[in-house]
């Protein structure tokens, strides 16, 4: 299992461009592991590295989308790279990345990070300072990087308040430099579908989320 080792010093990101996003939900799903959530609030960062994410492919009944596009499932039909965010049972967002070309539904939800900038601040936000509770599920990381509705629809590979980057070479994050080995397993939560291989995680990083046997 890899070390816990907060990190409070401001590290290099770039911002990730759309053309280097695949045009696939599964494809994306994949690719998206080891990529950074980058949160910039008033004269603060917030960032962390994904560890754990779902796919919500075109014509997936478990999906938002399913049934075609709606005012509140609308982003989720952005051409790739916009954030889709919706508040779930009652009491937190869950922050997902449109996964397809214009016009057709697809979904990548960010189900855990591994918390890397402003883990105080998080911190307050989630009113703990167990680092392993910051980020771990989808709701708890929306939490922590005070994400909501108003995010909804933003352009993920923009400058802005929210955006996907990778860190440069250069200036490795924790974890950057260890060889990253994916796992996977059906998805979480779900009814329909629920046989399908679609989560996708790192193998042993205590930041993943769900029961034990999913995160080995």
């Amino acid at each position: 299992m890899p070390a816990v080792t907060p990190r409070e010093a401001p590290i290099s990101i770039r911002p990730l461009r759309r053309s280097e996003l695949p045009a696939d939900t599964v494809a994306l799903a994949r690719f998206l592991i080891g990529k950074i959530v980058v949160r910039e609030l008033p004269g603060l960062r917030l960032s962390g590295r994904i560890v754990e994410t779902e796919a919500y492919p075109r014509r997936d009944p478990a999906a938002h989308h399913f049934r075609g596009p709606t005012p509140r499932n609308r982003s989720m039909f952005l051409r790739r790279g916009h954030a889709y965010v919706y508040f779930s049972y009652g009491n937190h967002f869950m922050l997902n990345v449109s996964a397809e070309i214009a016009g057709i539904g697809g979904g990548v939800l960010i189900r855990a990070l591994e918390p890397l900038e402003g883990i105080t601040q998080m911190e307050q936000h989630r009113k703990t300072t167990r680092l392993l509770d910051l980020a771990r599920g989808p709701g708890r990381l929306a939490s922590a990087l005070r994400i909501d509705r108003s995010l909804d629809g933003a352009d993920l590979c923009a400058p802005g308040p929210l955006w996907l980057g990778a860190i440069t070479p250069s200036h490795p994050a924790p974890g950057e430099r260890r060889a990253l080995t994916l796992g996977k397993s059906p998805r979480i939560g779900i009814s329909r579908a629920a046989h399908r291989l679609l989560r996708f995680y790192e193998r042993s990083s205590p930041f993943v989320s769900g029961p034990p046997s999913l995160r080995s």
